[in-house]
């Protein structure tokens, strides 16, 4: 599903762009500036956020009227096509969710129901990749690794 919303955003764009003229021009300013909330949704509270060097962020949002995290991995400056993803995991429940690919402003929704449990989650933009586990519980202390691959 977030492949065809990919395509969709792509297309939609490119028809703004050839009926703008040159209204538009192919720089990353032309990029909408996106959100965590406007990735996952307007009731998702970001409780957590890792940097990806200076290429962009990892955010973990939560819902408290649903109990599900979200996490979106959000370049700091849009613009050409890059290899990017995004990815939640809860040990407890074995529950994962992930979206990769090459994207121009970011990559995610990633959804897992997430009350009361740790989660371990991160992202990349090109070959920068960013894990964090044991995150948000109060049992276990938070383990962060940033790598350049």
């Amino acid at each position: 599903m977030r492949k065809i919303r990919n395509v969709a955003t792509v297309g939609a764009l490119a028809a703004l762009a050839v009926g703008a003229g040159t209204a538009f021009s192919t720089t990353a300013s032309a990029a909408p500036n996106v959100t965590p909330q406007g990735v996952c949704g307007s009731s998702y509270k970001t409780v957590n956020s890792a940097p990806i060097g200076t290429l962009g962020t990892v955010y973990l949002t939560y819902n408290s009227k649903n109990g599900k995290n979200c996490v979106a991995t959000i370049r700091t400056n849009p613009g050409t096509y890059k290899n990017m993803s995004t990815y939640i995991y809860v040990p407890a429940t074995d529950e994962y969710d992930e979206d990769y690919g090459s994207y121009t402003s970011f990559a995610g929704p990633a959804y897992v129901y997430g009350k009361g449990y740790c989660v371990s989650w991160g992202g990349n933009i090109d070959n920068v990749y960013v894990t964090v586990d044991n995150s948000n519980c109060a049992s276990l202390k938070e383990h962060r690794t940033t790598e350049v691959r």
